[in-house]
């Protein structure tokens, strides 16, 4: 085995992990009995710590640096800025297309599962929780190339990426879970759903990855990190915070966010 082919290996590993920790939410939805909103809260916070702080601080200035390698510094600079915007408007326009009804980040707790009036609306509804996770498996489709390319530069931040994301994607599997189980009245079906709606993440990776190995240059791999570095600020920002927020209260997403940022930080110095 090369070492080419072990490290694409194991980028892919993280993906899936990554893309299928929706199955953790699922669980979380069918066999508990209360949302522990403090917990996700603070996680929810400390993933968009970890990631607001490695696109401005790592894979922004990497995309600057590729570039910058290939082409005239000042030119790499505006290169790296707009692939950086290029990378939020691409998961913007993504985030707008998707029904709003169906908004896979929606507040959502355990308790749901026993509201009475969410059941009848979802027998109404009988493809809501389809839906749901086919909005949520198109939106994780950019997340799952964030996770393999920032996996293939570096494993060790590749895999605290994975579990940034994997913590993000625990809400979206009770998104799915709630309303496909009321839908169909089967836990084991609501689950399998769930867990597969983050499919998407390694599909995406796999598809980013094919369509781009054949230019894989420096320009390329500059265009590719400012846009996963823009991709990882919106989602943070646009998603993970307000999120964190109505799961719990504002200083507990704050301290997340900074508890997020300083263990990013850290870990980036012990890389070194």
């Amino acid at each position: 085995m090369t070492d080419e082919f072990q490290s694409i290996l194991i980028a892919f590993g993280l993906t899936l992990f990554a893309g299928l920790s929706t199955g953790i939410g699922s669980l979380l939805a069918l066999f508990t009995k209360r949302t522990d909103t403090k917990f996700l809260s603070v996680a929810l916070g400390f993933s968009a710590g970890v990631m607001i702080y490695v696109s401005f601080v790592e894979i922004l200035p990497e995309s600057r640096m590729y570039f910058s390698e290939n082409i005239t510094q000042t030119v790499g600079d505006w290169a790296s800025i707009l692939a950086f915007f290029s990378g939020i408007f691409i998961v913007a326009v993504i985030d707008k297309l998707l029904p709003s009804f169906e908004n896979p980040h929606e507040i959502h707790k355990v308790e749901e599962l026993g509201d009475k009036e969410l059941a009848k609306k979802c027998r109404k509804l009988f493809k809501m929780g389809i839906l749901t996770a086919l909005v949520i498996a198109i939106h994780n489709f950019p997340e799952g190339m964030v996770t393999f390319f920032s996996s293939l530069k570096e494993i060790k931040l590749g895999i605290i990426i994975a579990l940034a994301i994997a913590i993000h994607n625990i809400p979206e599997g009770i998104a799915v879970s709630i309303p496909i189980f009321y839908a169909t009245g089967n836990r084991k079906k609501a689950f399998i759903y769930s867990f597969s709606s983050g499919i998407a993440e390694p599909i995406g990776a796999i598809l980013g990855y094919f369509i781009l190995s054949s230019i894989f240059n420096g320009i390329a791999f500059g265009i590719i990190f400012g846009a996963i570095a823009g991709i990882m600020v919106f989602i943070s920002l646009d998603q993970l915070l307000p999120t964190a927020k109505k799961y719990g209260e504002h200083h507990l997403a704050m301290y997340g966010l900074v508890g997020g940022m300083a263990f990013m930080a850290l870990s980036l110095l012990l890389l070194k």
